[in-house]
């Protein structure tokens, strides 16, 4: 526990209550691009402060993990670069685009530089195959049927599903890794600059899971993307990080490659890498919270 000194006594905080260091900036290497650009980001709900002072700079071309416990707050930060938060404190810039201060006419455009892999594939139960992955194409870009067919076999064959056997396939007729490879064929049909994956590997075998993340790696090295992959699973970032960012109680406290991370003593890290149910993170997700 945490001690403040208040009035003539001491007065206990929990480990929620605590900041942490955050892990300091540091110039692109030689060659690297910074395309997306996280300062001092910070995000309330009410009195719940979520995000606090989050600085990170993203590569282009790279893949990226952003590892965390539940409630660490990868769901509040994807969905501000999703566009579908601003922050309340800080900016979320990608490329020359401040996200807070976009227009309704540039977020249309930015989003169409993004696919996202939400978490269980997200897939519309009503619709077949054909019709989930085209529905980027016939919403937003108003694409002909004969178009949207041609690039949706072309986005399943790349993905490696056989296009013509499922297209008029319901999700339900699915196995959970051919829905998540569907899933993934949607996100990367209008071609996007980034991908964004929330929990990619969750709920699925440890088969499908090395299969997912082979395909994150071939997806990022043969279009090009820039991927930004939020998950829990130490095995799925070390299999396809160029680099991880550990984010802890609202802050990045660490980032660096995988052998820089597995060498940060960090205790926060330290607990993380051994499964140890001691320790930091213990303290901060299993204690009762505040008004419980």
């Amino acid at each position: 526990m945490a001690e403040v000194m208040a009035g003539n006594g001491t007065q206990s905080y929990g480990v929620r209550d605590k900041l942490e260091a955050a892990a300091p900036l540091t110039p692109p290497p030689p060659g690297k691009e910074v395309l997306i650009k996280i300062r001092e980001l910070h995000k309330r709900f009410g009195s719940r402060h979520i995000l606090r002072g989050i600085n990170m700079d993203v590569y282009k071309g790279e893949t990226l993990v952003i590892l965390g416990g539940s409630g660490s707050g990868k769901t509040t930060l994807i969905r501000h670069l999703m566009g579908m938060l601003r922050s309340d404190e800080g900016a979320v810039t990608v490329g020359d685009l401040n996200l807070n201060k976009a227009t309704p006419a540039e977020m249309e455009t930015y989003r169409k530089r993004m696919g996202v892999v939400f978490q269980g594939a997200a897939l519309l139960n009503s619709l077949t195959v054909l019709e989930n992955v085209g529905l980027p194409l016939v919403e937003v870009d108003h694409k002909p049927a004969a178009e949207v067919r041609t690039r949706v076999i072309e986005s399943l064959r790349k993905v490696y599903l056989p296009a013509e056997e499922i297209l008029d396939l319901k999700p339900a007729s699915l196995s959970g890794g051919m829905r998540k490879r569907v899933g993934i064929a949607r996100a990367i049909i209008q071609e996007p600059e980034i991908i964004l994956y929330d929990e990619p590997t969750t709920g699925l075998d440890p088969v499908t899971v090395n299969g997912v993340n082979e395909l994150t790696l071939e997806l990022q090295k043969t279009l090009g993307v820039t991927s930004l992959v939020i998950t829990h699973d130490l095995h799925a970032a070390n299999m396809i990080a160029d680099r991880i960012a550990m984010l802890y109680l609202g802050r990045i406290i660490a980032v660096g490659t995988k052998e820089e991370i597995a060498a940060n003593q960090h205790p926060v890290l330290q607990q993380l890498l051994t499964g140890s149910t001691h320790g930091p993170l213990t303290e901060a997700y299993l204690q009762p919270k505040k008004g419980a």
